[in-house]
C-alpha cells in the first residue's frame, strides 16, 4: 500500500531523474511525475513537485552567483547533506512505520475490545434494565411484607398480652394445685410414717414372741431328753408329749409363716403407698406441664383445669383407698394373731 511519505520522497526522485536527462526543471509537469511514479494522489505530488522547483531555482540563483570552484563544493556538500538527510529519513521512516504498524495493531485490538465492550456494556444494560424491574417488584414485595409485619406485629402484641394473663391465671392455677398436692404428699407422708412404725413395732413383737416360742421348746425338748434318761419306763408318756410338742411347734411354725405373710404384706403395701406417691408426683408434673401447655391454649384451660381437679380427685379417691386396704388388712392379720397367739 503506498504512502504520502513515499510519493513525496519518489516524486522528488522523478524529478531529478528527469532533470539529469536533459529536462529542464520548469517543464516538469504532474503528470510527468505520476508518468514515473504511478502512486499517490495529484495533489501530493504537485505540492511536493512546486516545493521542488522552489528549492532548484534557489540553488540555481545562488550557483550563478557565486564562483564555479564555490558553487561545485555547495553543490557536493548540499548532494552529502541531502543524502544524510535522506537516510536519516529513511530510519525515522522505519520508527514511524514500526510505530504505526504496532498502533494500528493496537487499534485493531482496541477495536475488537470495544466491540466486546460495547456488547458486554449492552449485556449490562439488558441486565440493569432487569435488575430494576426486579427490584420494583422487590419493593412491592417488602412494601407488602412491611405492611403484613405491621399487622402480624399488631397480632403478636395482642397475642402476647393475652398471653401475659393467661400466663398469670395459669401461674396461679399452678400454685394452688402445687399447694394442695404439698398438702396432700405430706399428709401421706405422716400416714406412711405413722402406718411403717406400726408394722415395725408388730414385726418387733412378732420377733420377740417367736424368740420365746424358741427358748420354750428348746427347753422342753432339754426336759424331754433329761426325762428320757431318767425313765424309761415313762418313755411312753414322753412320746406322747413329744408329738404334743410336734404339734406346737408345727403350731408355731405356721404362726411364723403368718407373720412373715403379713410382713410381706405389709411391705407390699408400704411399695404400693410408694408407688401411689410416686404416681402423684408424676401427676403433678403432668398437671404442671399441662397447666404449662394451657398457656397457648386459653380456649382449652378451664376444661384442663377441671379435667386436673377430677384426676386430683380420684388420686385422692384411690390414696385413700389405698390407706384403708392396709388398715383393714392390718387388722384382720391382728386378729389373726391374736387367734393364733390365744390357741
Amino acid at each position: 500500500m503506498s504512502r504520502v511519505s513515499d510519493t513525496r520522497l519518489r516524486t522528488r526522485e522523478a524529478a531529478a531523474q528527469l532533470v539529469s536527462t536533459g529536462r529542464r526543471s520548469h517543464d516538469l509537469t504532474v503528470d510527468l511525475i505520476y508518468a514515473e511514479i504511478k502512486q499517490g494522489s495529484r495533489t501530493t505530488i504537485n505540492d511536493e513537485l512546486k516545493l521542488w522547483k522552489d528549492e532548484q531555482a534557489k540553488a540555481n540563483a545562488l550557483t550563478a552567483a557565486l564562483p564555479p570552484a564555490v558553487a561545485s563544493a555547495m553543490l557536493n556538500m548540499w548532494a552529502l547533506a541531502v543524502e544524510h538527510g535522506e537516510k536519516a529519513f529513511d530510519l525515522r521512516l522505519e520508527e514511524v512505520e514500526t510505530h504505526l504498524a504496532k498502533a494500528t495493531t493496537s487499534v485493531e485490538s482496541l477495536g475488537a475490545e470495544k466491540c466486546g465492550l460495547l456488547q458486554q456494556n449492552e449485556s449490562l444494560q439488558a441486565e440493569i434494565a432487569r435488575g430494576q424491574s426486579e427490584l420494583a417488584a422487590v419493593r412491592e414485595l417488602l412494601t407488602a411484607e412491611h405492611v403484613a409485619k405491621e399487622n402480624a406485629t399488631s397480632r403478636v402484641d395482642a397475642l402476647e398480652q393475652q398471653l401475659e394473663s393467661v400466663k398469670t391465671d395459669a401461674a396461679q392455677a399452678i400454685s394452688i394445685v402445687k399447694a394442695e398436692h404439698r398438702l396432700r404428699v405430706q399428709e401421706l407422708q405422716a400416714a406412711l410414717a405413722t402406718q411403717e412404725s406400726s408394722f415395725r413395732q408388730e414385726i418387733d413383737k412378732a420377733t420377740e414372741r417367736l424368740e420365746g416360742v424358741q427358748k420354750h421348746v428348746m427347753l422342753q425338748v432339754t426336759e424331754a431328753r433329761e426325762a428320757q434318761k431318767r425313765a424309761e419306763t415313762l418313755l411312753s408318756k414322753t412320746n406322747q408329749k413329744n408329738e404334743q410338742l410336734s404339734a406346737e411347734v408345727q403350731q408355731l411354725g405356721r404362726q411364723i409363716a403368718s407373720i412373715s405373710q403379713t410382713s410381706e404384706r405389709a411391705q407390699a403395701d408400704l411399695a404400693q403407698t410408694q408407688g401411689v406417691i410416686d404416681k402423684l408426683r408424676s401427676e403433678r408434673e403432668s398437671l404442671v406441664q399441662q397447666v404449662a401447655t394451657a398457656a397457648g391454649k386459653l380456649g382449652v384451660l378451664e376444661q384442663q383445669v377441671e379435667s386436673l381437679e377430677r384426676r386430683a380427685v380420684g388420686a385422692e379417691t384411690r390414696l385413700e383407698t389405698a390407706l384403708k386396704r392396709p388398715a383393714a388388712e392390718k387388722r384382720k392379720s391382728g386378729k389373726h394373731h391374736g387367734d393364733l397367739i390365744g390357741e
